[in-house]
C-alpha cells in the first residue's frame, strides 16, 4: 500500500468513526423523550404501590406526573427544535465500516466535560460568527487560522465537506402534548426530529450515561443562558473579564487583540470576551456541547424565546414540587444583538490535535482557562501547549478545579490520567516561561440548582500568569 492510499485509508477511517459518534450523541437526543417518559413511569409504578392510607396523603403526585410530562414535552420541543436545525458536517446516512479497528470503540465516546459558533440571525442583519476547525476558518478575517481555509458547518476536528448552515425559524410556542418522536404546540402543529435524521442507522440502543449527558447539557444551558445562572456566571466569568478588561486597556478596534477559550462549551464565556473587544474564539470538543451551542448563537430570534425545565430529572433536595418544576427562560441575551467584535469563531476538536500545530505557535494573546486544564489526560501537555501558542508577553487567566476527569477511568488500562496537585500544576507553568502576577481562591458552584438542598461549591483556583520572553526565559534556566 502506498503513502497516498494509506493517506486517504486512515482519512475515511477518521471519518466513519466520528458519523459513528455523532450518531449516537444525536440518537441520545433524540431518545430524551422516551427515556424520561420511563422514569415517570417508574414514579407511577412506585406510587400505586403505596397503602391507600399513604396514597391519600399524596395525593397530589397523579398531577405531579402529569406536569413532569408536560416539562417533558418542553425540553423535548426545544432539542427537536435543535436538531431541526443542525446540520451535520457529513452524510448520516451513509454506510460506514470500521469492523475490524482497534480504535473503533472509542468512536463510541465523547469526552463531555459536564461543566462549550457561529452566524446569529436576528430580525435585522445578521451578524456573521466564524465556524473553524484545525483546517482554517469559513469566514472572517481572525489571523490567528493560518491554515487552508475549509468550509465546515459544525465544527469537526477531522476534515469534511459541509453544507451551509440554515438559519431556523423553529417555533418556540408552548409544547402541550409528549408523543413520543414528534411533539405538538398548543395550534397542533407536529415538530418533527428531523428528516435527515429518520434514517433506520439512528434507531440504535442509547445507554443511560448518554441520556444523562443530555440532562447536562439543559443544565449547562442555564449556566450559560439563562438569567437564573447569572450568580454562576458572575463568580466564574466576571473575574476573568474584568482581569481581561484590566491588562489590555487601549484595545484597538483595527487590530484587537486575540484571545484564546479552550473548553468553551456553550459559548457565553467566548461572547463575552468578543463582546470587550477581543478577537475571541472558542474551542470545544464534545459535539454534544457544539449541536447546543450552533442553535442557541445561530437560530435565537430574541431573548427568552424558549422556555426548558432544567430541574425536573431529580427528586432529591427540592424544597417543592413547584421548585423542580419551575421553568427557565433562555436565552437571557440575544447573541446576535450583543455587540461582539469581529472576528468570534468557534473551533471544534481535541485542544492538544488543533493548538498543537505549528501554525498557532505565538499566535494569541491571551489564553482564558475556566474550568477546563483538568479535562486532561496529560495536564503538563496543556501547559506546555498553551505556553506554545502564547506570544511573548501573553496572559495565562485560569478559573477552575483540579477535579480530573480520567481518574477514575477503571478497567481501561491504556487509559492515561496525570494528576497533579495545584502546587505541582504551578511548578509545571514555571518550567514553561510562566511567572505568577495574581494568584486567589473564588469559591463557586457549577450547574448547581440554587434552589436545591444540597449545594456542591469549589474552591477554585484564579491566576493571571505571564510568559516570560524568550531571552528571560534563557537567562532564568
Amino acid at each position: 500500500m502506498d503513502e497516498d492510499e494509506e493517506q486517504r485509508r486512515r482519512l475515511k477511517l477518521e471519518e466513519a468513526l466520528e458519523i459513528q459518534s455523532l450518531r449516537r450523541i444525536v440518537t441520545a437526543y433524540l431518545n430524551y423523550p422516551d427515556a424520561s417518559e420511563e422514569d415517570v413511569k417508574r414514579y407511577e409504578r412506585s406510587y400505586k404501590k403505596l397503602p391507600p392510607a399513604h396514597k391519600d396523603l399524596l395525593s397530589h403526585y397523579p398531577l405531579k406526573f402529569q406536569r413532569l410530562r408536560r416539562c417533558i414535552s418542553m425540553n423535548s420541543h426545544f432539542i427537536f427544535s435543535m436538531l431541526q436545525a443542525f446540520e451535520p458536517p457529513f452524510d448520516m446516512n451513509q454506510d460506514i465500516d470500521v469492523s475490524g479497528d482497534s480504535h473503533a470503540e472509542h468512536a463510541q465516546e465523547d469526552h463531555l466535560v459536564c461543566q462549550a459558533n457561529n452566524a446569529c440571525s436576528c430580525e435585522t442583519d445578521p451578524v456573521r460568527i466564524t465556524f473553524c476547525d484545525q483546517h482554517g476558518c469559513v469566514e472572517g478575517s481572525n489571523d490567528t487560522c493560518r491554515s487552508p481555509v475549509q468550509d465546515v458547518d459544525i465544527e469537526s476536528h477531522h476534515q469534511s465537506d459541509a453544507r451551509s448552515h440554515p438559519l431556523s425559524s423553529a417555533p418556540s410556542k408552548e409544547c402541550e402534548e409528549y408523543g413520543g418522536s414528534t411533539i405538538s404546540d398548543s395550534n397542533g402543529n407536529v415538530s418533527s426530529s428531523g428528516q435527515h435524521f429518520s434514517d433506520p442507522s439512528f434507531q440504535m440502543y442509547v445507554p443511560l450515561v448518554d441520556i444523562d449527558k443530555v440532562r447536562c447539557i439543559i443544565r449547562n444551558i442555564v449556566r450559560d443562558w439563562a438569567s437564573e445562572g447569572k450568580n454562576e456566571r458572575d463568580q466564574c466569568y466576571v473575574p476573568i473579564l474584568e482581569e481581561l478588561n484590566t491588562l489590555f486597556p487601549n484595545r484597538s478596534k483595527e487590530s484587537p487583540p486575540a484571545c484564546l477559550v479552550p473548553g468553551a462549551g456553550l459559548g457565553r464565556l467566548a461572547l463575552e470576551i468578543s463582546r470587550l473587544g477581543f478577537i475571541s474564539q472558542g474551542n470545544e470538543f464534545s459535539y454534544y456541547m457544539m449541536i447546543c451551542s450552533s442553535f442557541i448563537l445561530n437560530n435565537s430570534q430574541t431573548t427568552d424565546e424558549w422556555t426548558i425545565y432544567p430541574w425536573i430529572h431529580s427528586n432529591c433536595n427540592s424544597l417543592s414540587d413547584s421548585d423542580q418544576l419551575r421553568p427557565v427562560s433562555i436565552p437571557d441575551i440575544h447573541p446576535a444583538s450583543a455587540g461582539i467584535t469581529e472576528g468570534f469563531s468557534m473551533c471544534g476538536g481535541d485542544f492538544v490535535e488543533v493548538y498543537s500545530d505549528s501554525s498557532q505557535a505565538g499566535a494569541w494573546d491571551a489564553v482564558v482557562t475556566c474550568f477546563f486544564i483538568d479535562t486532561a489526560h496529560n495536564i503538563v501537555e496543556y501547559i506546555e501547549i498553551i505556553s506554545k501558542i502564547l506570544k511573548d508577553g501573553g496572559v495565562w487567566i485560569n478559573m477552575g478545579p483540579l477535579l480530573y476527569h480520567f481518574a477514575d477511568m477503571y478497567g481501561q488500562e491504556d487509559e492515561m490520567s496525570i494528576e497533579l496537585s495545584l502546587e505541582d500544576v504551578k511548578k509545571v507553568a514555571l518550567r514553561y516561561g510562566f511567572e505568577f502576577e495574581k494568584e486567589r481562591t473564588i469559591e463557586t458552584t457549577y450547574t448547581t440548582n440554587p434552589r436545591s438542598m444540597m449545594q456542591n461549591r469549589y474552591f477554585a483556583a484564579f491566576w493571571t500568569m505571564r510568559k516570560k520572553c524568550a531571552t528571560m526565559q534563557v537567562a532564568s534556566e
